[in-house]
């Protein structure tokens, strides 16, 4: 491939753009950013005796709900939960209570 002075190829030009998008993502997402949303699915079923850790997501500009999200104790696997369900607003406040105290 012949270059001549003060030209770019345009596949060279394609290929860095593409580099940079792709490591812009990875940074975005290292910082706890999310350029979406992370719950497909909502799970209602009561399983609070199960969860080891809750994280709530507020809504931003990239997601316009809440998101909660539990991982569970003996797998790790990672839960959205219905921030609408009765329980889930119970645990939350039981969260926020015991971090008060």
């Amino acid at each position: 491939m012949k270059m001549t002075s003060g030209k770019i190829p345009i596949g060279s030009l394609l290929v860095l753009l593409v580099l940079l998008t792709i490591t812009e993502g990875i940074s975005l997402r290292g910082l706890g950013m999310e350029l979406r949303c992370r719950c497909i699915q909502t799970e209602s079923r009561q399983i609070g005796r199960h969860i080891g850790k809750l994280e709530i997501i507020p809504a931003n500009s990239h997601c316009e709900e809440t998101e909660i999200i539990a991982t569970l104790k003996r797998t790790g696997q990672e839960v959205c939960l219905d921030a609408d369900a009765p329980w889930v607003k119970n645990v939350i406040e039981r969260m926020i209570s015991s971090r008060r105290h």
